[in-house]
């Protein structure tokens, strides 16, 4: 397909810097860099990891966490029966 493209002086730049650095006609490194653009355009971008900001609450209150009954009496501020 033939076709005019307009570009940007600066795009135009590179792509003539690009082309004798790698020694390919501009047709090549035209249609290699619109494959390229077009594959990542297709591709979803990746969503950022959920994150929460982390608060300090002190230091623990009970002495062992290992007793369930006794970090729940002290929870409770009532003593068991």
């Amino acid at each position: 397909m033939r076709t005019t493209l307009t570009l940007d002086s600066d795009v135009a730049t590179s792509l003539k810097r690009l082309c004798q650095e790698r020694q390919v006609t501009m047709k090549a490194l035209v249609n290699q860099a619109l494959r390229e653009g077009l594959r990542q355009l297709q591709t979803p971008a990746p969503k950022a990891p959920f994150q929460t900001d982390s608060v300090s609450v002190g230091r623990c209150l009970i002495a062992n966490l290992d007793d369930i009954a006794e970090a729940l009496e002290l929870a409770d501020d009532e003593p068991l029966r």
